[in-house]
């Protein structure tokens, strides 16, 4: 007997998808059974919580552009998910989730670990159906994969355990379910539209971001048509900043001066694939054109004086044609270009050894762990401190890939975003930037790491604190509190768990750890013990946030930790104006 979960199995399969992340459950039990059955076509990837399966999910979606798909059992199970799915909608990857469910006939009874999962993650889906008889599948599951496929998100089945193990209601299959290919862009008058306006202006900006991805060579054909100094958004950077003779680098709380400045004093600023979210970096005196794949998502985050719909390449072959080559100077180019030439000199300046003292700058773990790192390496930084020392010193090369939690901005995605893209590309260097914080809170992933064998690289920022809560503290003046952490050596625990573990104090002693552990056959941690009072200043300080740190300062002496202001000096001011 052919039962649903076989068809499922098969569906999935014929989609290319390679693996199912989870772990198992009662309610999952026909599902696991029939993967097992499948003999190695597809497998089942274990994991030691459920929100790591989905991030792991996210992880190889945004990595291959493919379907993935993570199971979760009854309640409990998949309510687990919940967490790496909206970081998989959020980030726009192609998800499936399989949410068993309880029995159909206990459902609305108060029935041990009911839940009601169709109703949990439509929150954080583009697709929820719950299956009631087995004769909705494989049609719903169909429907749930084309859904998450076009529109680059999660799709949730939510199916009772007993619905797998039933036969095959026998309805002809699909062609595989894989993304149809298209051509997007606006109807030549709107193009009309936007070449008017960029042909009149004087100074134009770009700013490029996920949208990007696959268009570096038309972005940049614009940018040297018309003149104009390139910012990019974090999830922008890999798409964007390698080969760009254009390139001013970021703006926003991870970014710099030089891509803050060329934005604000352009005239006019085309977006370009990007949801940028911060409405206080975008120009206060510009003429804004914006371009995404999704309508909806124009003038979310700033008035806009033409809307766009399409594909950035796409649209930009067809635009170029019709932008002037002399009606621009090459002054704000110039400009923008020389100012972020000063701008990255100094911040690579603070990226340095700084002659074996202690702690370490976390600056100087992320440019060596970018200098040492393969071609083609996949960066995968937590959330707080250590997304911004990679926005900020890891270099994109056109192969190299930087994903993260960047929409949904949650701790701990590091570690298990790892185990999806290892597991994926078993041959690729991929290093996770774990915080301290970030590697603790989902810190049985490393049994993961382990079992499963994969040799992820994981450089941890160990500056015992949630370092980016305190720096978010301080800038709006309140004392640091609830936010140090007590960590063990994780190097000793990495070791103790079978894994390559190596604590480096010194600043001497870091590349050599790192080469260690990039060259070793398994998985590897580096435990780097860096600057707690580490600042990362925005590229444009409001007078809040310096009203914010005096009152910081203030407060803290009154709380009778005046050692912290101290600490605070020495890190980010004595030690460099006396180095």
């Amino acid at each position: 007997m052919t039962t649903i979960a076989d068809t499922i199995v098969e569906i999935i399969q014929d989609a290319g998808v390679e693996r199912v992340y989870g772990l198992p459950g009662d309610s999952l039990n026909g599902f696991t059974d029939a993967i097992r059955r499948t003999k190695g076509d597809v497998t089942w990837a274990h994991v030691r919580h459920e929100e790591a399966a989905a991030f792991a999910a996210a992880a190889e979606a945004a990595l291959t552009g493919e379907l993935t798909v993570c199971a979760g059992s009854c309640g409990p199970g998949n309510l687990h998910l919940i967490n790496g799915l909206y970081d998989a909608n959020r980030s726009r990857v192609p998800v499936l989730a399989i949410a068993a469910h309880i029995p159909a006939s206990e459902i609305g009874t108060g029935y041990f670990q009911e839940t009601h999962p169709q109703e949990l993650f439509r929150e954080c889906s583009v697709y929820t159906e719950l299956v009631s008889v087995p004769e909705q599948l494989p049609r719903v599951l169909e429907i749930a994969m084309r859904t998450a496929i076009e529109k680059r998100g999660v799709a949730v089945v939510v199916i009772p355990g007993e619905i797998f193990l039933q036969a095959t209601a026998g309805r002809p299959k699909s062609a595989p379910i894989v993304r149809a290919a298209t051509v997007a862009r606006p109807a030549d008058a709107e193009l009309e539209k936007a070449a008017a306006i960029l042909n009149g202006a004087k100074k134009v900006t770009i700013l490029g971001g996920a949208g990007t991805q696959g268009a570096h060579d038309e972005v940049v054909a614009l940018a040297e048509r018309l003149k104009a100094p390139i910012v990019h958004a974090l999830r922008g950077k890999e798409f964007l900043e390698y080969d760009n003779p254009y390139d001013v680098g970021m703006t926003g709380l991870l970014g710099f001066a030089s891509g803050y400045r060329a934005m604000e004093d352009c005239d006019a600023l085309l977006m370009l694939g990007t949801d940028f979210p911060y409405p206080q970096f975008f120009p206060s005196k510009a003429t804004v054109i914006q371009l995404d794949i999704r309508g909806e998502q124009i003038g979310k985050r700033t008035p806009v004086d033409l809307g766009l719909v399409g594909d950035v390449g796409d649209t930009a072959r067809a635009l170029l044609p019709l932008l002037d080559a002399d009606a621009h100077s090459s002054h704000h180019l110039d400009s923008s270009v020389a100012h972020y030439a000063k701008s990255r000199k100094g911040l690579d300046e603070l990226a340095d050894n700084d002659r074996n003292r202690t702690p370490i700058h976390p600056q100087y773990v992320a440019r060596l762990v970018s200098e040492l790192a393969t071609d083609d390496a996949v960066f995968i930084p937590d959330v707080g401190s250590p997304v911004v020392w990679a926005a900020r010193y890891l270099k994109m090369n056109g192969r190299r890939r930087l994903i993260g939690s960047f929409s949904h901005g949650t701790m701990a995605n590091a570690l298990p975003h790892a185990i999806g893209a290892q597991s994926a590309f078993p041959d690729r260097q991929v290093v996770a930037l774990s915080g301290d914080g970030g590697l603790a809170m989902l810190f049985g992933e490393l049994l993961t790491v382990r079992q499963s064998k994969l040799p992820v690289k994981i450089v941890v920022f160990n500056n015992s604190s949630l370092n980016f809560v305190e720096v978010e503290m301080k800038a709006a003046g309140f004392v640091n509190y609830g936010t140090e952490l007590d960590n063990p050596d994780f190097a000793a625990v990495a070791a103790s768990l079978g894994i390559f573990g190596r604590r480096v104090e010194k600043p001497d002693d870091l590349e050599g750890a790192l080469r260690d552990a990039f060259a070793h056959d398994g998985p590897a941690l580096v435990d780097v013990v860096t600057a707690r009072q580490e600042l990362s200043i925005p590229p444009t300080v409001s007078v809040e946030q310096a009203k914010g740190f005096g009152l910081y300062a203030i407060r803290t002496i009154m709380s009778g930790r005046g050692d912290e202001l101290i600490d605070l000096a020495d890190t980010n001011v004595f030690r460099r104006l006396f180095s």
